[in-house]
């Protein structure tokens, strides 16, 4: 015990600070620039489990209870709303955007799992990925072809600022970005409704009441 100690101390000393500190840098830098799992396993990982719940032995009510956990661990959904809000977040007061996320959330885990819940057999296949940044990469897959449908082309934007914790921001499904067409459909309601946003929260809560 005592002749390592000592093995180590003279180790350290041999280290000047200067050389410590580069080594302690490089570390941290090989650190940061890397992820808990990249960002294309995360996107296939993330369709098989949904596949698999789609594929499982389950009631509908069931499924749905599932998609809705894994969209809550897997996706940005606040990301999203704010973007889907575009410049008419500005606008809001604190109350009022408290409001709108929560109504938000409802309405999205509503519109996804009840219209995924309604696929059976869904294979998707991850094909390459591209970084953007440091925030962003693009991953490319296919939904696969069957007899009764054709291959879709689809590509996740996952946010990887936190590399321990990725998450889907965007979807663009055949070059149709979901995001854009929500962010589109949801400034029409706003602006037909002379700017108020509860005509926006009224429509969503009616959509995740049915």
């Amino acid at each position: 015990m005592g002749r390592n100690r000592q093995s180590v101390i003279i180790i350290l000393k041999k280290l000047n600070m200067k050389k410590l500190l580069i080594i302690i840098l490089l570390l941290n830098l090989n650190l940061s620039n890397s992820y808990s799992i990249e960002p294309d396993v995360f996107i296939q990982s993330t369709v098989n489990r949904a596949a698999n719940t789609l594929g499982g032995n389950l009631t509908k009510d069931e499924r749905i209870q599932q998609l809705k956990q894994i969209a809550k661990e897997t996706v940005d959904i606040t990301g999203i709303g704010y973007y889907s809000l575009g410049s008419h977040r500005k606008s809001l007061n604190k109350e009022q955007l408290s409001n709108y996320k929560k109504a938000f959330e409802e309405y999205f885990l509503k519109s996804f799992s009840s219209r995924l819940a309604e696929y059976s057999n869904p294979e998707i296949e991850v094909i390459s990925k591209n970084k953007l940044n440091k925030n962003y990469t693009i991953v490319l897959s296919k939904l696969v072809a069957t007899d009764s449908r054709p291959e879709v082309k689809i590509e996740w934007r996952v946010y990887t600022k936190n590399p321990e914790n990725l998450l889907i921001r965007y979807l663009i499904i055949e070059g149709l970005s979901l995001a854009r067409t929500q962010k589109e459909e949801f400034s029409s309601i706003i602006n037909s409704n002379d700017g108020k946003i509860e005509a926006l929260l009224k429509n969503l809560s009616d959509f995740s009441a049915k």
